[in-house]
């Protein structure tokens, strides 16, 4: 028993100090935008993933850089409406 609750509470502390891991009450597409931001914005920070990515796709830098960003605004697509009880 008292192993089950120290697990709990440190997920607890984990989802308090990292937005990233949700919580109880998160969604499915809260944690997905969270997820793919977070991805986004460490491709934006890694320069040769930038290089990789213009290559690949056989376009400029700036504009790799420039879809990535766009993509930060709705990651996963406008969210679902919510249903009201």
């Amino acid at each position: 028993m008292t192993e089950r609750y120290n697990i709990h509470s440190q997920l607890e502390h984990l989802q308090s100090k990292y937005i990233g891991t949700g919580h109880a009450d998160s969604s499915k597409y809260e944690w997905l935008v969270n997820q793919h931001r977070d991805t986004y914005a460490s491709y934006l920070g890694h320069f040769d993933i930038i290089n990789y990515f213009a290559i690949a796709e056989n376009e400029s830098k700036a504009r790799i850089t420039f879809n990535l960003t766009e993509k930060l605004v709705q990651p996963c697509g406008p969210p679902p409406e919510k249903i009201e009880d």
